[in-house]
């Protein structure tokens, strides 16, 4: 494809060609980025439904507060770096664990080695496609976490009714054997499906190549061509990432609502409080997942229609969440949080993946391991704010959870704010393309 032709593509119209590549790219890079965040996922939280099938009287935790540690050892580790085989091993081993601290040892392990998988795949995405093509393929990643939350609980209330006990093995240890075990199969044969960067991948055909690189330079995308060497070393990307006040604009309104994320360690335990216990209280957290699912994609394929109005979209999706967080502080009838719970989770996983979209799209323009370190940069300090989101639901403040509930209120308020702001802010003074 020549310049001329590349520079004919319109912002939503693709030609016959293009679109066969854009279907070819999501036929290798979408669905396996989907199922290993799946199980990603639910080797994470799977905790909390643990939990509720007898993890802390088997391991005796002493108060709230064991839970909290075991929450947040994983997110501390989560900055540090990733390997998905050790990731599934440590999931296993959580089957085997005899003490809280063995415990706290490997959701730390957990975290050490899951923590490159999310950036390292959403980098790939904005590299492989146009601005207004991500937001809806970033939630279609994303979808597979927010299914991993419903599915998920249908497979603890399916271990724990069925295994509970086998081999005189306690089912929710079964649950973190059975899901990590499955991670370490994965991973062994992802590698031969995820696609690498645009101009050296095997899996397409030079004219292919070509095309997918003149797509990305249509919205002024850049990225490695071939031939191309790294620009910047790594401290001079990590001074210039972090010292960038549009790198804290963009990570904040996404830390809210990872922040806010962390609710889902508690689902089991907050739906227990309508009554539900054992098997049953697993299963009844699938639907605030699958509200979550069906609001979140038409959110998202809105926000690929009108990316310059991004920033708004999140804004209003923070406000909306903001306001189910403050019903549920004032309303205590657990039928009504329930019903609040499906909301604000939908606003957690719909505003997620735009937030992301919106923060790559803003970076489209600087130079390739610019933006790969600052989309890990900003999911990594998302992940910190778990370090105080996960204690604000402690054991003794039941039924209520007034300082929960309050707090993310505020969060999502505050990220609204700083969302709505950035709207003028990045139009006005974008990323420089030096960095």
């Amino acid at each position: 494809m020549t310049s001329a032709e590349a520079d004919g593509m319109s912002f939503l119209e693709a030609t016959q060609e293009e679109k066969v590549l854009v279907r070819k790219i999501d036929m290798w890079l979408m669905p396996t980025a989907w199922i290993l965040l799946l199980f990603n996922y639910m080797d994470r939280s799977n905790i909390g439904n643990a939990l509720v099938a007898g993890m802390g009287d088997d391991l005796h935790f002493d108060d709230g507060q064991d839970f909290y540690h075991a929450i947040i050892v994983f997110q501390v580790a989560y900055v540090v770096a990733s390997l998905m085989f050790l990731w599934g091993t440590c999931a296993a081993c959580l089957g085997a664990v005899k003490t809280t601290s063995q415990l706290l040892a490997i959701r730390f392990l957990l975290g050490l080695f899951e923590a490159g998988f999310a950036p390292a795949i959403i980098y790939l995405i904005s590299s492989w496609y146009r601005k207004h093509e991500q937001a809806k393929r970033i939630y279609v990643f994303y979808s597979s976490a927010v299914l991993a939350g419903a599915f998920g609980g249908i497979v603890a209330g399916a271990v724990m009714s069925n295994l509970d006990g086998a081999q005189g093995i306690a089912g929710w240890r079964w649950l973190f054997i059975i899901e990590g075990g499955i991670t370490v199969g994965l991973s062994l044969m992802a590698p031969y499906f995820l696609l690498d960067n645009p101009a050296t991948t095997k899996r397409m055909t030079e004219e292919e190549r070509n095309l997918a690189l003149a797509r990305l330079r249509v919205d002024g995308i850049r990225n490695y061509e071939e031939g191309d060497s790294v620009h910047l070393g790594p401290f001079e990307v990590l001074f210039a990432t972090v010292t960038n006040w549009r790198t804290w604009v963009l990570a904040i309104p996404y830390m809210q609502l990872v922040g806010a994320s962390s609710l889902a360690y508690f689902y089991p335990t907050l739906v227990s409080g309508l009554g539900y216990t054992g098997v049953t209280a697993q299963f009844m957290t699938a639907p605030i997942y699958v509200v979550a699912l069906i609001i979140g994609l038409p959110l998202c394929w809105y926000a690929d229609r009108v990316p310059h109005w991004r920033a708004s979209i999140i804004g209003a999706i923070m406000a909306f969440g903001c306001l189910f967080c403050g019903l549920g502080t004032g309303i205590h009838n657990y039928t009504a949080r329930y019903i609040f719970l499906c909301f604000i989770n939908a606003a957690i996983w719909g505003g997620s993946p735009i937030c992301v979209s919106y923060a790559t799209s803003s970076m489209s323009g600087i130079l390739p391991e610019g933006r790969a370190f600052a989309v890990g940069f900003i999911v990594a300090m998302s992940q910190l704010a778990q370090l105080y989101a996960s204690n604000l639901f402690p054991a003794t403040d039941a039924p209520a959870y007034l300082v929960g509930f309050g707090t993310y209120t505020a969060l999502f308020g505050f990220g609204a704010v700083i969302s709505l702001l950035s709207q003028f802010l990045l139009q006005r003074f974008p990323y420089k393309s030096s960095i």
